[in-house]
């Protein structure tokens, strides 16, 4: 009996513990995990990719190099839009080649060659060079920016901070069409129509090429917004602007622009309004101040007197002297205008045919 006892006891032991330790195991050592693995060969194809439009414009851009009297005075980008048998010829910025006495050109295979700057206008901005035709290794196709539409991709070719990083590309979006921004100019603050994107443009920049998606010049690079809190907000000259008077400049002859022929004062210039003897009536929140009216100018023909206020030009309200420049600058030699404008109480209207300027 007793032996009977020892056996069965022996039996319950050693359930309990092989049902004790088949716990412990589960719950405690974890599952061996058998992987496997294939390993192929994989060919991945870039879809995204700008690199056949870049091969069509990258090799017609050039490092561009201003000096005065053998010092550096700035540096830019340009691009070939022409070449003839013995001559290639650049668009570039007037900023980058103004008050230079010499320029010197470097292209993609690494050759320098100095241009002669044919002409320049300083309010677009816009200069025109010419090479000698050795130095050409592609030309640039010029495209058409009207039609492109917000979202459409765009990319740039430039030399930003010097010859070290000529080349680079940057790619971005068209960010907005028909833009005004106000710049400082050697003769005084403009306003400019620009196409504006997100491509990153830098200094060293100014004077290349803006592109679309298929290679094709759709703006020259011209200045960018810089304030601290401000990132990604490039523009560019439409490539329209450009040409219209690219043939002018490439003649060497000067690009005409009406003249109004007065002198002006914005309204928000109290102390010069103040030294002129102008008031400003409360009332009157937009315009610009008569200062000076030019004898046998279109605006002493007209009637126009120191102390008149010009409230419209062509319908348009005018918002300051830049903006009156941007608007004035858009008409042709020769065309009658319609002008606004505020005198002893009362508000005026006078037509006005626009003359050439002196300048």
């Amino acid at each position: 009996m007793r032996e009977k006892l020892i056996y069965l006891l022996t039996i319950i032991i050693t359930l309990f513990v092989g049902v004790t330790g088949t716990i412990v195991v589960i719950k405690y050592i974890p599952e061996n995990e058998l992987t496997e693995r294939t390993i192929k060969e994989v060919s991945i194809t870039e879809t995204d990719t700008i690199k056949s439009s870049l091969d069509k414009v990258y090799d017609a851009v050039m490092y561009i190099e201003s000096y005065k009297n053998g010092k550096t005075i700035s540096s830019g980008t340009g691009f070939v839009y022409k070449k003839e048998d013995k001559n290639g010829y650049i668009i570039t910025n007037n900023h980058v080649i103004e008050d230079a006495d010499n320029v010197q050109i470097t292209n993609t295979s690494g050759q320098t060659v100095e241009a002669s700057v044919l002409g320049s206008d300083t309010y677009a901005d816009i200069a025109v060079l010419s090479i000698s035709s050795d130095a050409v290794i592609s030309v640039a196709e010029i495209g058409n920016s009207d039609a492109l539409e917000l979202g459409d991709t765009l990319f740039t070719v430039g030399s930003p901070l010097g010859l070290e990083y000529m080349g680079t590309v940057t790619k971005g979006i068209l960010s907005g069409k028909d833009r005004t921004v106000e710049v400082s100019l050697s003769n005084g603050e403009f306003m400019m129509q620009v196409l504006q994107t997100d491509a990153a443009i830098n200094p060293g920049n100014s004077g290349g090429p803006l592109c679309n998606i298929n290679g094709e010049v759709i703006g020259v690079n011209s200045l960018k917004l810089v304030k601290d809190e401000i990132e990604g907000m490039g523009f560019a000259i439409p490539i329209e602007l450009v040409m219209a008077t690219v043939d002018q400049l490439e003649a060497g002859e000067e690009v005409q622009r009406p003249l109004l022929g007065v002198s002006m004062l914005d309204i928000s210039d109290t102390f010069a309004l103040y030294r002129n003897n102008i008031i400003i009536p409360d009332d009157v929140t937009n315009g610009i101040a008569v200062v000076e009216v030019e004898k046998g100018s279109p605006a002493f023909n007209a009637g126009l007197k120191k102390g008149d206020i010009l409230l419209q030009f062509d319908g348009t309200e005018i918002k300051s002297i830049a903006h009156f420049r941007f608007l004035l600058y858009k008409h042709q030699v020769g065309d009658k205008v319609e002008i606004k404008y505020y005198r002893s109480g009362k508000i005026k209207d006078v037509k006005v045919e626009l003359t050439k300027s002196i300048e």
